[in-house]
């Protein structure tokens, strides 16, 4: 294997002969696997790394490409830099604090994975697809189970009266049917981002492209068709054909990192819309003259459409002022760190 079929490509920087890169295909607890086309090193940050970082998104994500110093002797290695991200997948970071999580990097395509079971769910799809058009990789629909669904042509038309010109995929990853044509998609040097809710199948769907069982996979819960995650960390996995898949762990809720630059991609028949309003500040409330409302009283758009709009852009703003705020502590933090710094070497 060489660094073009683990996806490298010239858009990441230089290199020369005194320079190594490896690629980071997993990671657990600021523990790194890296591949550098012929081995694979255990990795961590070096300490100058680490005093540099400000955020986690500073911080090395799956599918990463970064420059490492091999220790000699032994499969380990300082990572040394992070190099610019070609794309990436990002979500608000678990937990109170504010921050951004980058689930998974330099990555050409993102798989939405949804079932088509009771679990279908098209305004978690509009989510989804908001934010792999903030990513910057292309979005493909896989839609999983189909085996269990009872009206596949409805269900295929739903997706896309929201999905405008996303290809759209039907699978059943237990019998193989459908599996040959997603395969085709993933060719050589390419990464596959896996996103979707838990238990919507992306592991039965990452085993069936690999051609074995690499991750566990269990069984829906009875009821509701949903089923528990069994991915508890990112990992890169290569593929027969070449390719690469990323796959995330399972998460019902994606907190929103970004997005309000791609809002009016996700939702470009309410923005196409929006531009026959009579005021060019319509909020399609109650104004005169709205063409948006007068769509959904013509039955040419859904009224949840419009719901959902503005819930992700009540969503987005607020995740935007809390940035702000976090970034403005951020960096009152760092003044106060080189301040301290500076009054210790005054006083020596």
């Amino acid at each position: 294997m060489n660094l073009e079929q683990l996806g490298w490509k010239d858009v990441f920087g230089e290199k020369d002969q005194s320079t190594v890169v490896a690629r980071v295909i997993s990671e657990q607890r600021q523990i790194y696997k890296l591949h550098d086309g012929e081995d694979e090193w255990i990795g961590e940050v070096s300490g100058k790394f680490q005093f540099q970082a400000k955020v986690k998104s500073d911080y090395p994500s799956v599918g990463d490409w970064v420059v490492i110093e091999p220790l000699k002797g032994e499969n380990k290695a300082i990572i040394q830099k992070v190099l610019p991200r070609m794309s990436q997948f990002s979500r608000q970071s678990a937990g109170d604090k504010t921050e951004e999580q980058v689930v998974a990097a330099n990555i050409d395509y993102v798989f939405l994975v949804m079932a088509l079971n009771n679990d279908f769910n098209i305004r978690r799809l509009e989510r989804y697809l908001l934010v792999a058009y903030e990513s910057g990789a292309n979005p493909i629909i896989v839609l999983t189970k189909k085996d269990l669904c009872d009206d596949l042509p409805s269900r295929i038309a739903e997706v896309d009266e929201i999905a405008f010109g996303i290809p759209v995929y039907t699978v059943n990853s237990t019998n193989g049917e459908g599996i040959e044509e997603v395969k085709n998609l993933v060719s050589e040097g390419k990464t596959v981002s896996l996103l979707g809710s838990s238990g919507v199948g992306k592991s039965t769907l990452l085993n069936a492209l690999i051609g074995e069982s690499k991750q566990i996979t269990q069984d829906v819960r009875e009821g509701d068709d949903r089923g528990k995650h069994t991915t508890t960390h990112r990992e890169l996995f290569f593929l027969p054909t070449g390719g690469m898949v990323i796959d995330t762990p399972g998460m019902r809720e994606l907190q929103l990192w970004g997005g309000e630059d791609h809002l009016s991609s996700t939702f470009s028949d309410v923005d196409e819309l929006a531009k026959s309003c009579k005021f060019s500040d319509c909020t399609h409330e109650k104004e005169p003259g709205c063409a948006v409302n007068e769509a959904i009283s013509n039955g040419l758009l859904d009224a949840q459409r419009l719901t959902s709009y503005r819930k992700l852009m009540r969503e987005l703003a607020y995740a935007e002022r809390k940035q702000d705020a976090s970034l403005a502590r951020i960096e009152k933090d760092k003044w106060k760190k080189m301040h301290k710094m500076m009054n210790t070497k005054s006083y020596k």
